[in-house]
């Protein structure tokens, strides 16, 4: 992706105040991937845990690249700029801060396993209905503001990051809400974003193929809270989970403001919780006061993602009485929770991006109230990925669900049926179905009425990878399909 500042053009040495080298070029644009680079552009060599950055530096010089970052001791063609780095991955997010200079004034930053979709996604609503001009960026893309695009990642590469803010700023965006994953902090992704709040929602098992063990995952998301957020900001933590203590206590020492949320939250504290029809109400106690809210969303989860939002909009300066006023107009996230009508039988069908054993277990306790009949869930688990959930997975859909079915869920380059069968070893009555869109659409003919349908796992994904290729493939449009097709056999 070609990356450029769109306002003119900087000298290596005014990006990098302690380049001390010989060739001061101008710098037209910077990447970390040699096959964007174009004349004038910095190359970042960043050390991969697949392939090393460095080795690419000839290819970057061939296309034009002024100027190389890169680890100490990584030697340059004479003639090209080097900025060696102890940190190159932090070094890259800081210039491309510096280079492209514009980022909305006020920015909330989402991490935990679970909920920041939802989280940034309910901030950026109750933020526009206050009459500002904000979007949230993360997982699902850019919303809000009409400026809806998709995304594929949850935190950016810096570069694409950056020009994203800078061009959100330039078109008038005041407020963001972004989320922050536990692999962009880890890879230094989204230093440099000028963070006034940032919110921790909870933490369970996830992306261990990555972090080798939860102890390192959660280093990985603390960084928010101990490098990125400066002192003075606001740090929004889930009171509820076991961890508040230590994160409590790191922020504590960092100077940063504290607020908790959640039935134990003393800022923001959920009193009552109650599910309605379509919805719950919520009894809780902010600013001092306390209010009733209707909030047109199942599940306690949503709930604590409401007021992980509310605490975020409250940290910048909204008041209580004015922030908890715009929660009753809020709106899901794409594939959060997301219902799908028209079945004949009058059967609800939701779709959802549980893909942890957490978020699983999470999204069936919240169905189950709105339950009369029997409740379906159809699960499946990523190939090349941690392989130690997929027995946990199956076994929470096949507990707490009457009838599951286990699925393919971007097999990529595994053999999907022996991801299946281990997802059954870990289950007494569960049914298996090769392929997602056979198992949808089975499950779908077999609805009654007071049946509950939650297919989890892929949410707003667009496509499924299997193998090299990423097939088209959308969980909502498949589940359309199935009903038109059940209600064009029940009209002939």
């Amino acid at each position: 992706m070609e990356v450029k500042t769109g306002k003119g053009i900087l000298r290596l040495s005014k990006l990098n105040d302690a380049y001390r080298g010989g060739p001061d070029p101008e710098i037209t644009g910077l990447t970390a991937d040699s096959r964007s680079v174009g004349p004038g552009y910095l190359f970042a060599a960043l050390p991969g845990t697949k392939m090393d950055g460095a080795r690419f530096i000839g290819d970057a010089v061939k296309k034009g690249a002024a100027a190389v970052l890169a680890a100490r001791g990584v030697k340059v063609p004479e003639g090209v700029a080097l900025i060696e780095s102890e940190n190159p991955r932090r070094d890259f997010a800081l210039l491309a801060a510096k280079f492209f200079m514009r980022q909305p004034r006020t920015i909330v930053a989402v991490t935990g396993t679970n909920g920041k979709t939802s989280s940034a996604h309910f901030a950026q609503q109750i933020w526009e209905s206050l009459g500002h001009k904000a979007v949230s960026l993360g997982t699902i893309g850019v919303r809000g503001c009409g400026m809806d695009r998709d995304g594929s990642l949850t935190t950016p590469d810096p570069a694409v990051l950056h020009e994203e803010l800078a061009r959100l700023a330039d078109a008038g965006v005041t407020h963001l809400a972004m989320e922050a994953s536990s692999h962009g902090l880890s890879q230094f992704r989204i230093d440099g974003v000028k963070i006034r709040a940032a919110a921790f929602t909870n933490i369970t098992r996830d992306h261990l193929d990555y972090h080798g063990d939860m102890a390192d995952y959660f280093s990985s998301k603390m960084r928010l809270f101990s490098e990125v957020l400066p002192p003075g900001g606001t740090a929004v933590l889930n009171a509820d989970i076991p961890k508040y203590g230590e994160l409590k206590g790191l922020c504590a020492q960092r100077g940063l403001k504290i607020m908790g949320y959640g039935e134990k939250g003393g800022d923001i504290k959920l009193l009552r919780r109650a599910p309605r029809s379509g919805g719950q109400d919520l009894l809780i106690e902010a600013g001092g006061a306390q209010f009733d809210i209707v909030l047109p969303l199942v599940g306690s989860f949503m709930a604590m993602n409401a007021l992980c939002a509310l605490g975020l909009v409250m940290a910048c300066g909204a008041s209580a009485e004015e922030a908890v006023g715009a929660m009753a107009g809020l709106k899901g996230a794409p594939g959060r929770l997301q219902l799908v009508e028209g079945h004949p039988s009058g059967a609800a069908i939701y779709v959802d991006y549980a893909h942890t054993p957490d978020a699983l277990e999470n999204i069936l306790r919240a169905l189950r109230p709105h339950t009369k009949g029997r409740l379906f869930c159809i699960i499946g688990c990523g190939g090349d990925r941690d392989p130690g959930k997929r027995p946990i997975m199956g076994k929470i859909a096949d507990d707490m669900a009457d009838i599951a079915i286990i699925t393919d869920d971007n097999p990529r380059s595994e053999d999907p049926a022996k991801i299946r069968a281990a997802m059954m070893a870990g289950t007494r009555r569960a049914r298996e179905i090769g392929g997602r869109r056979e198992a949808v659409h089975a499950a779908v003919r077999d609805l009654e009425e007071g049946d509950v349908l939650v297919i989890a796992g892929k949410g707003h994904e667009q496509g499924q990878i299997i193998g090299s290729r990423v097939e088209p493939f959308d969980d909502v449009s498949e589940a359309r399909k199935a009903i038109a097709q059940l209600k064009s056999g029940a009209a002939a």
